[in-house]
């Protein structure tokens, strides 16, 4: 491994969610100089931003968790460990998937921790606002941050962006949506205080008080079975996700009409629960989220798309660099998400042609981002798969030179 003198890095990442801190842990191991880029304040995606308080993809589906992600996400893990999260699997009791419970404050420092430890240089509150290329190579990027624009060069480029801003930048051609445009629905998970802990929480009350809430309510709630909630770890908070809005395109436009309904949906949603289910009498609203939960937005081009024949049969291959074991969701219709188990043992192997940018030699995709056509998308999106991807991508990156 030898950069060149014009180089300031090695490999840069673009974005600080599970796959882009995958793809920074896994490039530092391997020996690369390493910057990696945030636009908010803090890392971690979709669990620190949008109330996404589950690690999910770390297990297989079945009656015991068997593990499938590994390597540097299990240093993130005993960091959140070492900040009083137990991290062990939990089962959810309305999808039977095992899933890790977060704490998005303790995520926030985990985080912030082990990069420091790998020596990986982070720059939050900073963006990829262009890119310098050649025909296959991306020679540079310029970053605007607090201080300005600065044009930093590397040998490599992971994106990890979610919404693919470091390939449309690039000139690639990117998918919206799946083969037709449609976007997966957007979620809006909150946070609640103030519930009486010695009243467990009433499902069949939640789904009543819906019931004539929808008839006349401003925000109707499409899940019609209560949502999906459980106990925040360490704050005792209930996490509750019960609000979904179709999203017609990326325009801002649309983003900001589905925010302010997020917005006023949870403080209805609250009411509902201190006038129907018993225990919420002063139930508040603790967070709604920095912002709404996003699943899909566009898909850059990869040298290989998993398919959704190679989750059902469980498909494994010698070129594999990390494991699908979420179940298909598909959340086309709002409310109303779709599983499909994976088949075989339980998973499906990736291959690094997934990570790779089609046209561009140096470019590699982390997390939601990387190559699956529109029903494997819902099965990789997931941020335990991203951790691998990430990890994956930031040591095939540290092959670019």
């Amino acid at each position: 491994m030898s950069r060149k003198p014009e180089c300031d890095y090695d490999v840069v990442v673009a974005g600080g969610g599970a796959g882009g801190v995958g793809a920074a842990l896994g490039a530092a191991h391997a020996g690369a100089d390493v910057l990696l880029v945030e636009k908010y304040g803090f890392l971690g995606g979709a669990a620190t931003s949008s109330n996404v308080l589950a690690y999910c993809g770390f297990f297989q589906q079945g009656a015991t968790p068997i593990k499938a992600v590994g390597g540097v996400a299990d240093l993130v893990l005993d960091e959140l460990r070492s900040l009083g999260l137990d991290c062990d699997p939990f089962c959810s009791p309305t999808t039977l998937n095992w899933i890790i419970l977060l704490e998005p404050e303790a995520v926030k420092l985990a985080l912030d921790r082990v990069l420091i430890k790998a020596g990986v240089d982070v720059l939050l509150h900073t963006r990829v606002a262009a890119v310098a290329r050649t025909a296959d190579r991306i020679q540079s990027v310029t970053l605007a941050g607090m201080e300005g624009r600065r044009r930093v060069a590397a040998e490599a480029f992971v994106d990890a962006t979610g919404d693919a801003n470091l390939a449309m930048l690039a000139g690639l051609d990117c998918r919206v949506g799946n083969e037709n445009g449609h976007l997966q629905a957007i979620s809006a998970p909150i946070r609640i205080g103030g519930r009486d802990h010695t009243v467990p929480i009433d499902r069949d009350a939640v789904i009543a008080g819906f019931e004539v809430y929808n008839r006349t309510g401003q925000y109707p709630s499409a899940r019609t079975d209560g949502g999906i909630f459980t106990e925040v770890p360490r704050t005792g908070e209930m996490w509750w996700m019960m609000f979904d809005h179709a999203i017609a395109d990326l325009s801002s436009e649309s983003f900001t009409r589905a925010e302010q309904a997020a917005r006023g949906a949870a403080h209805d949603y609250v009411d509902v629960l201190r006038a129907h289910v018993p225990g919420f009498e002063h139930a508040y609203l603790s967070s709604s989220g920095p912002q709404i939960g996003i699943r899909e937005s566009r898909h850059p081009p990869a040298r290989y798309d998993l398919t959704a024949e190679d989750l059902r049969t469980g498909r494994q291959r010698s070129d594999g660099v990390a494991k699908a074991a979420w179940p298909i969701e598909d959340h086309s219709e709002p409310g109303k998400p779709v599983y499909h188990s994976v088949g075989g043992d339980g998973f499906a192997d990736i291959p690094l042609d997934c990570l790779r940018a089609t046209g561009l030699d140096n470019v590699f995709y982390a997390g939601r981002l990387i190559g699956a056509d529109d029903m494997a998308f819902g099965s990789i999106r997931v941020m335990g798969t991203a951790f691998a991807t990430g990890e994956a991508a930031g040591r095939g990156a540290c092959d670019c030179f």
